[in-house]
């Protein structure tokens, strides 16, 4: 019977994921093999001649061949890194995108200008990666984090619990600002951060399929143009927000001038841009509530 040794399973890993068109082909294999072997990044190489069980390179060899046929990383280790965060994730909820750091950066700034208890609210929350970021960084946020996906919630409630972030994260699942209302008691909030879906119909269908066959539809897809979430978050944004307050949402990349006029139209908020990520693409709507 063959032995395999640590570098052997990276080498052969990295090959075969290469062959299958998996993108980070060589990353790709060193997360699967870290996640077999419960080991840090650094020890696959400081121990790349250490002989492996049989059944873990049974196991790589299977998670391998489904990473072959453009199943996430993420969903197969189960975990995923988010604004330095190692955070948990399953199919029930969507992977956290790098470029929503953006989002993360300019609520924290914001945050950071005030002092004080400062209410957020994080609508759509998924893993809960937006809110724990948030929290991990402004120690004075209160953050009510609401879902429609009861699944999601459960997943953000296990990335809260592994930062002890219970007693400033509140983790409600509902339809946007509908669970708010009756938690809330009334409370207004200084941001409201939101990275809804905003997949239009002809985008859906032309995801790649890493995304489109494994990712929720729900937390992807918002109807024709991809602004039906934004739209009903934008009508009702501005009954939640304390004057002065802001509202920040991820958009898709060419969003902006449908946004602004949505903003615009609801008549509620002032100072509003639209920022555009490192590829010059729209990213992110951010609006403050006019004082009157």
């Amino acid at each position: 019977m063959q032995v395999w040794t640590i570098q052997d399973l990276l080498s052969w890993a990295s090959a075969y994921l290469a062959k299958q068109g998996v993108d980070s082909a060589r990353l790709s294999a060193e997360l699967l093999l870290r996640h077999v072997l419960g080991m840090k990044g650094i020890e696959l190489y400081t121990h790349s001649g250490q002989a492996v069980a049989r059944e873990q390179v049974d196991r790589l060899q299977e998670l391998a061949e489904r990473a072959g046929q453009h199943e996430p990383i993420a969903y197969l280790t189960g975990k995923t890194e988010f604004y330095s965060l190692a955070l948990n994730v399953t199919r029930d909820c969507m992977i956290p995108r790098p470029e929503t750091e953006l989002l993360v950066e300019r609520a924290i700034e914001f945050l950071r200008t005030s002092s004080g208890t400062q209410w957020v609210c994080d609508l759509c929350t998924g893993s809960g990666c937006i809110a724990v970021a948030i929290a991990k960084n402004c120690p004075a946020a209160r953050i009510i984090a609401t879902d429609i996906s009861a699944d999601a919630i459960k997943v953000a409630a296990q990335n809260v619990e592994a930062y002890q972030l219970d007693d400033r994260v509140k983790l409600v699942s509902g339809d946007l600002f509908e669970p708010v209302k009756v938690i809330s008691g009334g409370q207004q909030f200084d941001l409201i951060v939101c990275n809804p879906p905003y997949v239009s119909a002809a985008e859906y269908e032309a995801l790649p399929k890493t995304v489109r066959d494994y990712e929720p539809r729900l937390a992807l897809f918002a109807g024709s143009d991809g602004l039906d979430i934004c739209r009903r978050i934008i009508t009702e944004a501005g009954d939640f927000l304390k004057p002065e307050g802001a509202l920040m949402l991820e958009i898709g990349y060419a969003q902006g001038p449908a946004v602004t006029e949505l903003l615009q139209q609801a008549g509620a908020f002032s100072e509003i841009k639209i920022q555009k990520d490192l590829r010059h693409n729209d990213r992110l709507a951010i609006a403050r509530r006019a004082l009157a």
